[in-house]
């Protein structure tokens, strides 16, 4: 199994960065992308920003412009540098990504706590 850990979250000012971390571990697989996940109180999971292997990269609507994925020098590492963060931005942040047979790199970790709070 594929362990995924991410780190980095923290209490920061609106206008503030952080810069999220993931890793994952495990058995070896074959990765076609990884991305970010952010789940606020009460509501769904949605897609922050993913990164193909080949190097392309997406983001949702609401970060583009102020965050910015990348992969790491270290195999299968991910980060995420937010800038300009907003309160909206709270919530907590996961890792995951998609194999090269479309299936899920792991289950849901335990993720890491953002919060944009004045």
């Amino acid at each position: 199994q594929v362990q995924l850990v991410e780190s980095g979250g923290g209490l920061v000012q609106p206008g503030g960065s952080l810069r999220l971390s993931c890793a994952a571990s495990g058995s070896i697989v074959s990765i076609a992308s990884m991305g970010w996940y952010r789940q606020a109180p009460g509501k769904q999971r949605e897609l922050v920003a993913r990164i193909t292997w080949g190097g392309s990269r997406t983001y949702n609507d609401s970060v583009k412009g102020r965050f910015t994925i990348s992969r790491g020098n270290a195999k299968n590492t991910v980060y995420l540098q937010m800038n300009t963060l907003k309160v909206e931005d709270t919530g907590v942040y996961y890792c995951n990504g998609e194999t090269a047979w479309g299936t899920a790199l792991g289950s849901w970790g335990q993720g890491t706590q953002v919060t944009v709070s004045s």
